[in-house]
Protein backbone atom coordinates (compact mmCIF):
# COMPACT_ATOMS: atom_id res chain seq x y z
CA UNK A 1 0.00 0.00 0.00
CA UNK A 2 1.44 3.60 -1.31
CA UNK A 3 1.51 5.40 2.21
CA UNK A 4 -1.78 6.69 2.85
CA UNK A 5 -3.18 8.99 5.27
CA UNK A 6 -6.87 8.09 6.25
CA UNK A 7 -9.51 10.53 7.34
CA UNK A 8 -12.72 8.54 8.55
CA UNK A 9 -15.58 11.26 8.33
CA UNK A 10 -17.34 10.65 11.65
CA UNK A 11 -19.44 13.95 12.82
CA UNK A 12 -22.92 12.88 11.28
CA UNK A 13 -25.99 13.36 13.83
CA UNK A 14 -27.78 10.52 13.26
CA UNK A 15 -31.10 11.69 13.46
CA UNK A 16 -33.38 8.96 11.96
CA UNK A 17 -31.34 6.64 14.49
CA UNK A 18 -33.27 8.99 17.36
CA UNK A 19 -33.60 7.83 20.39
CA UNK A 20 -30.41 5.52 20.29
CA UNK A 21 -28.34 8.41 19.39
CA UNK A 22 -29.48 11.22 22.12
CA UNK A 23 -26.08 10.67 23.75
CA UNK A 24 -23.95 9.08 20.97
CA UNK A 25 -22.60 9.68 18.02
CA UNK A 26 -24.13 7.73 15.15
CA UNK A 27 -20.72 5.83 14.26
CA UNK A 28 -20.17 5.07 18.15
CA UNK A 29 -23.80 3.26 18.34
CA UNK A 30 -23.07 -0.56 19.45
CA UNK A 31 -23.84 -2.74 16.53
CA UNK A 32 -23.29 -6.27 17.46
CA UNK A 33 -21.39 -8.65 19.14
CA UNK A 34 -19.19 -5.95 21.38
CA UNK A 35 -18.65 -3.76 17.93
CA UNK A 36 -19.71 -0.68 17.16
CA UNK A 37 -20.63 0.94 13.52
CA UNK A 38 -16.73 2.82 13.68
CA UNK A 39 -15.32 -0.80 13.90
CA UNK A 40 -16.09 -1.91 10.27
CA UNK A 41 -14.53 0.92 8.60
CA UNK A 42 -11.51 0.98 11.24
CA UNK A 43 -10.63 -2.31 10.17
CA UNK A 44 -11.04 -2.60 6.04
CA UNK A 45 -8.25 0.21 6.60
CA UNK A 46 -5.77 -1.47 9.23
CA UNK A 47 -6.87 -4.82 7.20
CA UNK A 48 -5.72 -3.03 3.99
CA UNK A 49 -2.28 -1.75 5.58
CA UNK A 50 -3.15 1.80 6.68
CA UNK A 51 -1.53 3.19 9.68
CA UNK A 52 -2.05 6.65 10.22
CA UNK A 53 -5.97 7.04 10.57
CA UNK A 54 -7.81 10.52 11.68
CA UNK A 55 -11.69 9.89 12.95
CA UNK A 56 -13.05 13.67 11.94
CA UNK A 57 -15.67 13.82 15.03
CA UNK A 58 -18.47 16.58 15.98
CA UNK A 59 -21.85 15.10 17.46
CA UNK A 60 -21.64 13.85 21.07
CA UNK A 61 -18.33 12.75 20.58
CA UNK A 62 -17.18 11.42 23.95
CA UNK A 63 -18.36 8.04 23.44
CA UNK A 64 -16.32 8.01 20.16
CA UNK A 65 -13.22 8.78 21.77
CA UNK A 66 -13.71 7.00 24.46
CA UNK A 67 -14.12 3.68 22.17
CA UNK A 68 -11.12 4.84 19.74
CA UNK A 69 -9.26 5.19 22.86
CA UNK A 70 -9.45 2.32 24.83
CA UNK A 71 -10.16 -0.39 21.80
CA UNK A 72 -7.84 1.05 18.89
CA UNK A 73 -5.18 3.21 20.67
CA UNK A 74 -3.49 0.59 22.54
CA UNK A 75 -2.94 -1.59 19.48
CA UNK A 76 -2.18 1.51 17.77
CA UNK A 77 0.20 2.17 20.07
CA UNK A 78 2.45 -0.87 19.54
CA UNK A 79 2.90 -0.15 16.05
CA UNK A 80 4.62 3.01 14.23
CA UNK A 81 0.60 3.55 13.51
CA UNK A 82 -1.67 6.67 14.36
CA UNK A 83 -5.29 6.63 15.36
CA UNK A 84 -6.61 10.48 17.21
CA UNK A 85 -9.55 11.93 17.13
CA UNK A 86 -10.32 15.45 15.97
CA UNK A 87 -12.53 17.85 16.68
CA UNK A 88 -13.34 20.67 14.96
CA UNK A 89 -11.62 23.83 15.87
CA UNK A 90 -12.90 26.30 17.79
CA UNK A 91 -12.23 29.80 15.70
CA UNK A 92 -14.22 28.31 12.79
CA UNK A 93 -18.47 28.46 13.23
CA UNK A 94 -18.57 28.21 16.56
CA UNK A 95 -16.57 25.42 16.50
CA UNK A 96 -18.39 23.34 14.16
CA UNK A 97 -17.58 21.43 10.69
CA UNK A 98 -19.67 22.97 8.04
CA UNK A 99 -19.83 20.09 6.09
CA UNK A 100 -17.82 16.62 4.85
CA UNK A 101 -15.03 18.97 2.75
CA UNK A 102 -15.01 21.63 5.16
CA UNK A 103 -13.63 18.99 8.16
CA UNK A 104 -10.99 17.92 5.36
CA UNK A 105 -10.14 21.67 4.91
CA UNK A 106 -9.73 22.23 8.60
CA UNK A 107 -7.52 19.50 9.36
CA UNK A 108 -5.44 19.05 6.00
CA UNK A 109 -2.16 20.21 7.50
CA UNK A 110 -2.07 16.97 9.76
CA UNK A 111 -2.46 15.40 6.28
CA UNK A 112 0.22 17.14 4.79
CA UNK A 113 2.97 17.05 7.60
CA UNK A 114 2.50 12.92 6.75
CA UNK A 115 3.44 13.71 3.35
CA UNK A 116 1.02 10.74 1.79
CA UNK A 117 1.25 9.40 -1.77
CA UNK A 118 -2.85 9.32 -1.17
CA UNK A 119 -5.41 10.75 1.17
CA UNK A 120 -8.42 7.97 1.58
CA UNK A 121 -11.42 9.94 2.56
CA UNK A 122 -13.83 7.76 3.80
CA UNK A 123 -17.75 7.28 5.50
CA UNK A 124 -17.72 6.20 9.23
CA UNK A 125 -21.41 4.76 9.33
CA UNK A 126 -21.22 1.77 6.94
CA UNK A 127 -21.70 -1.81 7.78
CA UNK A 128 -19.21 -3.51 5.00
CA UNK A 129 -16.07 -5.50 4.40
CA UNK A 130 -13.50 -3.88 1.66
CA UNK A 131 -9.81 -4.46 0.58
CA UNK A 132 -8.88 -0.89 0.01
CA UNK A 133 -5.86 -2.12 -1.63
CA UNK A 134 -7.90 -3.20 -4.50
CA UNK A 135 -9.19 0.29 -5.09
CA UNK A 136 -5.75 2.16 -4.65
CA UNK A 137 -4.59 -0.22 -7.16
CA UNK A 138 -7.62 0.44 -9.83
CA UNK A 139 -7.18 4.17 -9.13
CA UNK A 140 -3.17 4.37 -9.85
CA UNK A 141 -4.08 2.28 -13.24
CA UNK A 142 -6.67 4.60 -14.12
CA UNK A 143 -4.40 7.26 -13.54
CA UNK A 144 -7.16 8.89 -11.36
CA UNK A 145 -7.42 12.09 -9.53
CA UNK A 146 -10.21 11.26 -7.44
CA UNK A 147 -11.79 7.48 -7.28
CA UNK A 148 -14.97 7.34 -5.38
CA UNK A 149 -16.22 3.71 -4.54
CA UNK A 150 -19.65 3.19 -6.21
CA UNK A 151 -22.31 0.45 -5.10
CA UNK A 152 -24.19 -1.33 -7.95
CA UNK A 153 -28.38 -0.74 -7.02
CA UNK A 154 -31.50 -1.27 -8.92
CA UNK A 155 -32.09 2.23 -10.75
CA UNK A 156 -35.41 2.77 -9.33
CA UNK A 157 -33.62 2.58 -5.42
CA UNK A 158 -31.15 4.93 -6.73
CA UNK A 159 -32.86 8.31 -5.52
CA UNK A 160 -31.88 8.01 -2.52
CA UNK A 161 -27.79 8.33 -3.23
CA UNK A 162 -25.33 10.41 -4.61
CA UNK A 163 -25.24 8.67 -8.39
CA UNK A 164 -22.29 8.64 -10.75
CA UNK A 165 -23.08 8.92 -14.12
CA UNK A 166 -20.10 6.50 -15.64
CA UNK A 167 -18.61 6.11 -18.62
CA UNK A 168 -17.82 2.59 -20.00
CA UNK A 169 -14.34 3.00 -18.66
CA UNK A 170 -15.40 3.50 -15.31
CA UNK A 171 -14.68 7.73 -16.19
CA UNK A 172 -17.27 9.73 -13.87
CA UNK A 173 -18.94 12.07 -16.47
CA UNK A 174 -21.47 13.25 -13.82
CA UNK A 175 -22.36 13.09 -10.07
CA UNK A 176 -25.74 14.11 -8.65
CA UNK A 177 -26.97 14.09 -5.12
CA UNK A 178 -30.25 12.20 -5.01
CA UNK A 179 -31.36 12.82 -8.81
CA UNK A 180 -35.19 12.54 -9.57
CA UNK A 181 -33.93 10.60 -12.65
CA UNK A 182 -30.69 8.69 -12.02
CA UNK A 183 -28.11 7.83 -14.71
CA UNK A 184 -27.78 4.08 -15.24
CA UNK A 185 -25.06 1.80 -15.82
CA UNK A 186 -22.83 1.44 -19.22
CA UNK A 187 -24.93 -1.75 -20.90
CA UNK A 188 -26.91 -2.06 -17.88
CA UNK A 189 -29.93 0.07 -18.04
CA UNK A 190 -31.87 -1.89 -14.93
CA UNK A 191 -29.17 -0.35 -12.06
CA UNK A 192 -27.10 2.76 -11.13
CA UNK A 193 -23.62 3.23 -9.65
CA UNK A 194 -24.74 4.66 -5.86
CA UNK A 195 -21.77 6.14 -4.17
CA UNK A 196 -20.69 4.34 -0.76
CA UNK A 197 -19.32 7.89 0.47
CA UNK A 198 -15.70 6.04 0.10
CA UNK A 199 -12.61 8.53 -2.44
CA UNK A 200 -9.28 8.35 -2.90
CA UNK A 201 -7.54 11.32 -3.89
CA UNK A 202 -4.34 12.11 -4.71
CA UNK A 203 -2.77 14.65 -1.94
CA UNK A 204 -2.08 17.65 -4.41
CA UNK A 205 -5.36 17.43 -6.20
CA UNK A 206 -7.05 17.17 -2.85
CA UNK A 207 -5.32 20.23 -1.43
CA UNK A 208 -6.22 21.94 -4.85
CA UNK A 209 -9.83 20.90 -4.81
CA UNK A 210 -10.10 22.06 -1.21
CA UNK A 211 -8.67 25.62 -1.42
CA UNK A 212 -11.16 26.20 -4.26
CA UNK A 213 -14.36 25.03 -2.67
CA UNK A 214 -13.35 27.69 -0.11
CA UNK A 215 -13.35 30.49 -1.93
CA UNK A 216 -16.63 28.73 -3.95
CA UNK A 217 -18.33 28.73 -0.51
CA UNK A 218 -18.81 24.66 -1.14
CA UNK A 219 -18.38 22.75 1.94
CA UNK A 220 -19.62 19.49 1.26
CA UNK A 221 -18.11 16.42 -1.21
CA UNK A 222 -21.34 14.86 -2.56
CA UNK A 223 -23.17 18.36 -2.75
CA UNK A 224 -20.87 20.45 -3.12
CA UNK A 225 -17.35 19.22 -4.65
CA UNK A 226 -17.78 16.08 -6.58
CA UNK A 227 -20.71 17.52 -8.56
CA UNK A 228 -17.74 20.41 -10.28
CA UNK A 229 -15.27 18.50 -10.47
CA UNK A 230 -16.00 15.32 -13.29
CA UNK A 231 -15.64 17.90 -16.12
CA UNK A 232 -12.25 19.19 -14.77
CA UNK A 233 -10.49 16.25 -12.81
CA UNK A 234 -9.86 12.37 -13.77
CA UNK A 235 -12.82 11.36 -11.62
CA UNK A 236 -13.67 7.32 -11.55
CA UNK A 237 -15.99 5.02 -10.67
CA UNK A 238 -14.58 1.82 -8.59
CA UNK A 239 -17.10 -0.98 -8.69
CA UNK A 240 -17.29 -2.43 -4.99
CA UNK A 241 -18.44 -6.14 -5.96
CA UNK A 242 -15.04 -6.16 -8.21
CA UNK A 243 -13.76 -5.94 -4.76
CA UNK A 244 -12.71 -9.37 -3.30
CA UNK A 245 -11.96 -10.19 0.58
CA UNK A 246 -10.27 -13.25 1.66
CA UNK A 247 -12.30 -15.77 4.18
CA UNK A 248 -15.83 -14.62 2.71
CA UNK A 249 -17.90 -17.82 2.97
CA UNK A 250 -20.06 -19.25 -0.09
CA UNK A 251 -23.29 -18.65 1.62
CA UNK A 252 -22.36 -14.76 2.72
CA UNK A 253 -24.18 -12.01 0.56
CA UNK A 254 -21.38 -10.91 -2.19
CA UNK A 255 -20.34 -7.49 -1.88
CA UNK A 256 -22.43 -6.61 1.10
CA UNK A 257 -22.69 -3.01 2.46
CA UNK A 258 -25.72 -1.83 4.61
CA UNK A 259 -25.91 2.34 5.19
CA UNK A 260 -27.66 1.64 8.74
CA UNK A 261 -29.16 5.15 9.10
CA UNK A 262 -32.62 4.47 9.86
CA UNK A 263 -33.93 2.21 12.85
CA UNK A 264 -35.27 -0.55 10.45
CA UNK A 265 -31.53 -0.66 8.74
CA UNK A 266 -29.86 -1.20 11.93
CA UNK A 267 -31.93 -3.80 12.89
CA UNK A 268 -31.74 -5.74 9.45
CA UNK A 269 -28.40 -5.47 9.40
CA UNK A 270 -28.33 -6.97 12.99
CA UNK A 271 -29.98 -9.80 11.64
CA UNK A 272 -28.05 -10.12 8.79
CA UNK A 273 -25.46 -11.10 11.28
CA UNK A 274 -27.00 -13.97 12.86
CA UNK A 275 -27.74 -17.39 12.42
CA UNK A 276 -25.16 -20.61 11.04
CA UNK A 277 -25.08 -19.31 7.56
CA UNK A 278 -25.85 -15.16 8.32
CA UNK A 279 -25.74 -12.63 4.76
CA UNK A 280 -22.82 -10.89 6.75
CA UNK A 281 -20.69 -13.05 9.07
CA UNK A 282 -19.02 -11.31 12.01
CA UNK A 283 -16.08 -13.59 12.34
CA UNK A 284 -13.78 -14.01 9.26
CA UNK A 285 -9.92 -15.03 10.76
CA UNK A 286 -8.65 -13.68 7.63
CA UNK A 287 -10.18 -10.46 7.00
CA UNK A 288 -11.31 -9.47 11.15
CA UNK A 289 -13.49 -7.11 12.69
CA UNK A 290 -11.22 -5.48 15.50
CA UNK A 291 -12.90 -3.40 18.21
CA UNK A 292 -14.17 -3.95 21.79
CA UNK A 293 -13.93 -7.75 21.55
CA UNK A 294 -11.02 -9.22 20.63
CA UNK A 295 -11.27 -11.72 17.16
CA UNK A 296 -10.50 -14.78 18.74
CA UNK A 297 -13.08 -14.47 21.40
CA UNK A 298 -15.68 -14.64 18.72
CA UNK A 299 -14.29 -17.22 16.79
CA UNK A 300 -14.18 -19.33 19.61
CA UNK A 301 -18.11 -19.30 19.55
CA UNK A 302 -19.28 -21.83 16.80
CA UNK A 303 -21.46 -20.33 14.09
CA UNK A 304 -24.81 -21.13 15.43
CA UNK A 305 -24.38 -19.35 18.84
CA UNK A 306 -22.97 -15.97 17.57
CA UNK A 307 -24.82 -13.65 19.49
CA UNK A 308 -27.67 -11.31 18.98
CA UNK A 309 -26.66 -7.86 19.49
CA UNK A 310 -25.54 -6.52 22.51
CA UNK A 311 -26.52 -3.84 24.56
CA UNK A 312 -29.82 -2.97 22.84
CA UNK A 313 -31.39 -4.06 19.83
CA UNK A 314 -33.06 -1.58 17.62
CA UNK A 315 -36.25 -3.50 16.65
CA UNK A 316 -37.02 -6.32 14.02
CA UNK A 317 -38.07 -6.08 10.75
CA UNK A 318 -39.56 -8.13 8.17
CA UNK A 319 -36.20 -9.41 5.70
CA UNK A 320 -38.75 -9.31 2.53
CA UNK A 321 -39.59 -5.13 3.51
CA UNK A 322 -37.43 -3.55 5.36
CA UNK A 323 -35.65 -0.87 3.86
CA UNK A 324 -31.96 -2.47 2.72
CA UNK A 325 -31.04 -1.83 -0.45
CA UNK A 326 -29.12 -4.56 -1.72
CA UNK A 327 -26.28 -5.16 -4.46
CA UNK A 328 -27.10 -6.73 -7.52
Amino acid sequence: MKKTVALVLAGGEGTRLYPLTAEHAKPALPFANGYRICDFVLSNLVNSGISTIYVLAQYKPESLIHHIQTAWAPTFAESEGLIKVLLPRSNTLGGRFKGTADAVYQNFDLVQAHSPDLVAVFAADHIYRMDVQQMADFHAAKGADVTVSALTVPLEKARGFGVLKAEPDGRVAAFREKPKHPAPIPGDPRHAYASMGNYLFEPQVLERLLEEARGLGEVDFGRDLLPRICKSERVFAYDFAQNQVPGVEEFEERAYWRDVGTLSALAAAQQDTMGSRPRFHLWNGHWPIRGEYEAATLGRETEAEVKEPALWHAGRTDRHTDERVQPS
